[in-house]
Formats: structure tokens, sequence, C-alpha cells
């Protein structure tokens, strides 16, 4: 019987799978509550084959339910709705996030707060694992094993005087024999105890390499996708064919259409470049593609909420897609801190009518048209391709984005610096330079860039 652990949280929710045969939780990992956390729970439970969950029910210090045992019940409530089949069991708990966050302490010196969801998880499901052979014997046997030892005995009435007349010769070999049995009694009571503390050392062993056997199947049986701030939708398409998918399986997932808001402002035939969001996810092997991009965008649907992002670009005048494309922009251009200036710089010239002058944007459409370069060898025939996305041709934005921007791209066009440059340039130093005119800004390049404003590209 396969069983998923539940450690349920109003912000991540930690998983753990487990066998009742081999009665070991292993850790699986954890999912945001964000609103797909069902559709997630879903997909861990179908791949591993159940229906049956185990929530940890929070309890006080005294043994009583709580708020959060209420927000716990009426999750599992919600479980079995969204998830009609499912059936869940409860697993008191108490503490169990502090005692996840020792042990993650006592093995590794850096963690996330989702590991500690993850290793809650493990605990609960453990726990109850440990308490599952007992539960038909909990349910049938409630006596009152006190009565059964209760009362008094005859002899305990008789007068000890009446009892000293009978010592003699037949007392003291009474004695013996009572000596001899509480000193055996007490050997053999050693015995046993040594005995189960060996056993319980055996099964502690056997546990933990059964553990570590789980852990390392999980680990085959799973692999980690990452997309990097900045990377492409080419890119993102040679690690799902690096990853083993096939170039179709790739360019079909892709290309396929995905029920998020944000994507339907998108003008006809844009791709789902800028709207990858980059991060590491851990994922089943034998996952479709197609699951794999739908990741990465409801990564990104949370991000534009949590930040209100459309909101923060119409107060720049622009839109979400106008927004995502110029922060993919800023992405390829700056580092992080520098990201605030750049989209200041850019967001003037678009106010003034100035053309970005991107390079970045130039070899974005090389890219699409000519990787290889074998067309467009000479920078000066690059600068002229006929792109929209060649923004040293074409005033205002390029005609969508030109990366997967990260989050401190996003929100440096959402809250720029208060500067009021127009130029800027990444020097041989790697330094920034920032200047108000075109006549500053020739300076900086014949000062600070006479290497790297000449690279090919």
């Amino acid at each position: 019987m396969k069983i998923i652990g539940l450690d349920v949280g109003e912000k991540r929710i930690g998983v753990a799978r487990a066998d009742s045969k081999t009665r070991i939780a292993v850790p699986v990992g954890f999912v945001l509550v964000d609103g797909s956390e069902w559709r997630r729970i879903a997909r861990i439970a179908n791949l591993a084959g159940t229906n049956l969950f185990v929530l940890g029910l929070p309890r006080s210090n005294e043994g009583n339910e709580t708020a959060q045992s209420a927000y716990v019940r009426e999750f599992a409530r919600r479980l079995k709705q969204e998830i009609p089949e499912a059936k869940v069991c409860f697993q008191d708990e108490s503490l169990t996030s502090v005692l996840a966050e020792n042990r993650l302490k006592s093995r590794k010196r850096n963690y996330e707060r989702g590991e500690i969801d993850t290793e809650a998880a493990t605990i609960i499901l453990q726990d109850f694992l440990e308490r599952l052979p007992l539960l038909k014997q909990e349910q049938g046997e409630k006596g009152d094993f006190l009565a059964k030892t209760g009362g008094n005995s005859k002899n305990s009435t008789k007068n000890p005087a009446t009892l000293s007349k009978n010592t003699g010769k037949t007392g003291m070999k009474k004695l013996k024999k009572l000596t001899i049995l509480a000193v055996s009694i007490v050997v053999i009571g050693v015995i046993v105890a040594v005995g189960a503390l060996l056993v319980r050392e055996y099964r502690a062993k056997k546990r933990a390499e059964e553990y570590a056997r789980q852990e390392a199947e999980m680990q085959a049986e799973s692999f980690r996708f990452t997309i990097r701030p900045g990377e492409t939708i080419f890119d993102i398409k040679n690690s799902l064919i690096e990853a083993g998918y096939s170039a179709e399986e790739a360019t079909e997932a892709l290309a396929a259409d995905y029920n998020f808001s944000f994507l339907k402002e998108r003008p006809a035939g844009a791709t789902l470049e800028g709207f990858l969001y980059g991060e590491t996810h851990e994922f089943y092997k034998g996952v479709s593609a197609k699951e794999i991009i739908e990741t990465f965008l409801e990564g990104m649907e949370k991000v534009i909420r949590d930040n209100n992002l459309e909101a923060a670009y119409a107060n720049r005048g622009l839109s979400l897609f106008e927004g995502v494309t110029l922060a993919s922009v800023v992405q390829k251009e700056a580092g992080e801190t520098a990201q605030p200036t750049v989209a200041q710089i850019f967001l003037s010239r678009l106010e003034n009518n100035i053309m970005l002058g991107s390079d970045v944007t130039v070899s974005y459409a090389l890219d699409k048209v000519d990787p290889e370069r074998t067309i467009y060898g000479d920078n000066g025939d690059a600068l002229a391709i006929d792109s929209c996305y060649n923004t040293r041709l074409y005033r205002g934005l390029p005609c969508g984005p030109i990366s997967n921007p990260g989050l401190s791209a996003l929100l440096a066009v959402a809250n720029p610096s208060d500067t009021s440059y127009l130029y800027f340039l990444t020097g041989d130093d790697g330094l920034m330079y920032y200047s108000y005119t075109e006549d500053e800004h020739n300076q900086n390049i014949s000062e600070h860039c006479q290497s790297l404003c000449n690279v090919s590209l």
C-alpha cells in the first residue's frame, strides 16, 4: 500500500511518500500554496500510484486541537473535493516543524524553509507507519486494565504476629526460594532489556539502510530541471533535449496552448518567451515535457500575482506583456544591482521617443535566423538586420521578450531607480558607466570600452 504524507501549511505543503510494506517514509519535496497545489498533489499521488493521504493534525501541548487543526481539516475536506477518490487519515502531531528543523541542523548547515516542511511531512508519515499495525488493536480494545488489578486479598488482613509463629525452617526455605526467584527475575529482566535494546538497534540500522535505499531509488526515479534567468526559448529547448526528450516533444511543449490569464494578452504569434520563470523544480521520470513547461508557467503566475506586476507596469505606461518584454532586455543588459538604473534609462528613452539601441536585442534577432552567424558575420551587417527585435533599427520596445527575466529584472521595471541618465555601457573592467548626453557616452566608450564594445554580436 503506497501512502502520501502531507504537512499542511498556509504557504507550503511538505510531501513525503512510503510503502506500508517497508514502513519507511521518504521525503518528496514541497508544493506552494498558490492555487495550483491541488493539481500538483494529484500529480504526485498519481505518479506514486495511490489515493491514500496522511495529514498531520496539529495539537497543543495539552493534546487539544488548535486553529491550525481546523485549517488542516478544511484542507482535507477540500482535498477530497478536488480529488474525489482521495482517502484521508490524520496523524496527531505537535512541534513537528521544530523537530524537523533540528534534524536538518544536525545534517546540513544551510537549508530552505521548504526543506523543513518536507522533513516534517516525513516525520508525520513515519509516525503514522509506526502506529499502523496498532490501529486495529487500538480500535478494538478499550478495557479498563486497572479494574483487573484492584481489590484486597484474603492474606492482606492476617495479623503479623500470627505469621511470625509459622516462621522456622519452612519459612527460611520459602524465603530462600523467593530470593532465588527474585534474583532470577532480575537476571531475566536484564537479559530481556538488553535483547530489546539490541533488537531496536538492529531495526534502526535496517530502517536506516532501507531509507537510504528508497532515497536512492527516489533520486533514480526523479530529476531536476532548471531554467536560469536570462535563458531563452532556444536554451530551454536544448535543456529538454538534454533531459531525454525528443526535439519534437520539446518543440510541441514550447508551442502548446496553456490556460493562464497572463498569456492571453500576448499578440498573435507570440511564443512563451519571457514567461517561463527561472528556477529549479524536481520531476518524476516519465513526466511529459508539457507538464514541465506548465510548472514554470505556474511559477511566473505566482510572481506576477505576488508582486502585483500588472498594476506596477501600468503605472509606468506599460502593459504586462510590454513590462515583461522590457524586463527581458534589462535581464540581458545588466547584473542585478545595475538593473534598476538600466530600467530607468530604457523607460526614459521610451518616454522621449529615443531608440533603445540595445545590442542584446540585435543578438536575439540574429539567433532567430542565423544562430551560427554564417550570414551575419560582420557587426555592421548584423546591426542592420531587418527585424522587429532590432531596437537599433526600430523605435520602441522589441516585438516581444528576448529572454526569460528573473525576479530582480521584473521588479527593476516596476520600480526603476530615481535617476535621469539616458546612456549606459559595461566597461572592459566589468563596471557600469552612465551618462546624460551622447558626447559623455562616447567619452565613456573611449575611456572604458575598447574591447567589449567591439565584441561580435
